[in-house]
């Protein structure tokens, strides 16, 4: 089946897939399978949604591409969209195609402001493959290629669950975890801090969800050294958590926002949002990020498309109410089932980790693979970070469009999967 590609990562899944629509993607052989992680976390208004179809349509047939010095009417109306959605502050829009993309173009524009050149972000963090993004990048891929570039350094990931700072009374102390970052980072810097680059929930570091409050306090720590706080909202924003963006809920605004996956429904769009300051100061000092797809129309109308689906389907309260209910049958799971150690995440980003003992909390790694097999013969797609030491833990990502019913079938193949793995 894949004799002429190349491995780019963890194991192809053992089926061709033919076609999707909705909530579904089919194999060759016609069977239907319910798509736990939305595509590649991407597609929150499931597969082949008729608007989606039609935006793409017309671009094609009208206006796809264009000299990326030359801008279209989509483009101009899509920052208009997206920064109606936002914070007066996040004003300025840069529209690109990929998650990469958007974090390397977000870092340099911090390193320009700022004049300084060292990122800091979570030591499970995911924030692409390029070069940029990379050397910020630490839950994987970090061997065999060579330096990463300097001036990069890592905040211990403010995972409640197995975080050994604890208050006496045995709870997560995350406030001194952050602070003893800090004071490495203190210790370790050249003088030349330029940002925080996160993500508000991240991904594929395991679905770790930073208690309430964690952002705030982060983006004073970033205020207290002239350092830009950047949100990577690949997989957290537009309506994923069941707000709008997930910095939402600690009540901060971000210096850089950086979104991707969810912002096309499946499809390449990417943008950076920032503030006219920022912005302002970048250009002046000749800001450069030419690509060849800067500002497509075909993009910018996708991107727009989608916001305005979002906002007219409500699928934010949406994702809200079907989060409620997900958390639910989660724990029911976790009462049911010894080897569930946590359940954690917001909306429709939720994940489970599965663990040999409650107490040393080790991690089930072959458990998972068997569980992911055995959903994915019922019919399910659902997915285990592929990671060292991580491969127990699900993420759980279903489209915002998912219905009561996909909701229920799905918890039920995961639920008989759990049963017959064990």
């Amino acid at each position: 089946m894949d004799r002429h590609l190349v491995r780019y990562g963890a194991a192809f899944t053992p089926r061709i897939i033919e076609r999707a629509e909705g909530s579904y993607v089919y194999d060759d052989q016609g069977n239907a399978i319910l798509d736990f992680t939305s595509g590649q976390m991407s597609a929150v208004l499931g597969h082949a949604h008729p608007d989606i179809v039609a935006a793409v349509t017309r671009a094609v047939s009208n206006l796809d591409h264009l000299f990326s010095g030359m801008l279209s009417r989509p483009v101009v109306e899509f920052a208009e969209r997206l920064t109606g959605t936002l914070p007066p502050t996040l004003s300025k829009v840069f529209l690109l195609t990929t998650g990469a993309e958007s974090n390397e173009a977000a870092i340099k524009m911090a390193k320009l402001y700022t004049g300084g050149y060292e990122i800091v972000s979570f030591d499970r963090s995911w924030h692409g493959m390029t070069s940029g993004a990379a050397a910020a990048t630490y839950s994987a891929g970090r061997r065999g290629y060579g330096p990463p570039i300097p001036g990069n350094m890592t905040l211990p990931t403010p995972n409640a669950y197995r975080s050994p700072f604890r208050r006496a009374d045995g709870s997560y102390d995350w406030e001194a975890e952050l602070d003893y970052g800090f004071e490495l980072i203190d210790r370790q810097s050249a003088g030349a801090l330029a940002a925080v680059l996160v993500e508000p929930i991240l991904s594929s570091g395991g679905i770790i969800d930073p208690p309430a409050g964690y952002l705030a306090a982060l983006k004073r720590k970033c205020e207290e050294r002239g350092m830009l706080l950047i949100a990577d909202e690949a997989q957290t924003g537009i309506g994923r958590t069941g707000a709008m963006y997930a910095f939402e809920r600690d009540g901060i605004v971000p210096d850089i926002l950086t979104l991707s996956k969810t912002l096309g429904a499946g499809l390449p769009v990417a943008a950076v949002v920032t503030s006219e300051e920022i912005e302002e100061v970048c250009h002046s000092r000749g800001f450069l990020f030419f690509t060849t797809h800067v500002s497509d129309p075909l993009a910018a109308l996708v991107g727009s498309t989608v916001l305005q689906v979002v906002e007219r389907d409500g699928l934010v309260k949406r994702a809200a109410v079907l989060g409620a209910r997900l958390r639910e049958r989660l724990l029911e799971l976790q009462r049911r089932y010894e080897v569930v150690g946590d359940v954690r995440g917001r909306g429709l980003l939720q994940g489970i980790e599965l663990v040999s003992d409650r107490e040393t909390k080790q991690p089930a790694e072959k458990l998972g693979q068997a569980v992911t097999a055995a959903c994915l013969r019922r019919g399910l797609h659902m997915n285990i970070v592929q990671l060292p030491g991580m491969g127990g833990i699900f993420r759980i990502a279903p489209p915002l469009t998912l219905g009561d019913d996909e909701l229920d079938r799905g918890m039920d193949i995961l639920d008989e999967a759990l049963a017959e793995s064990l």
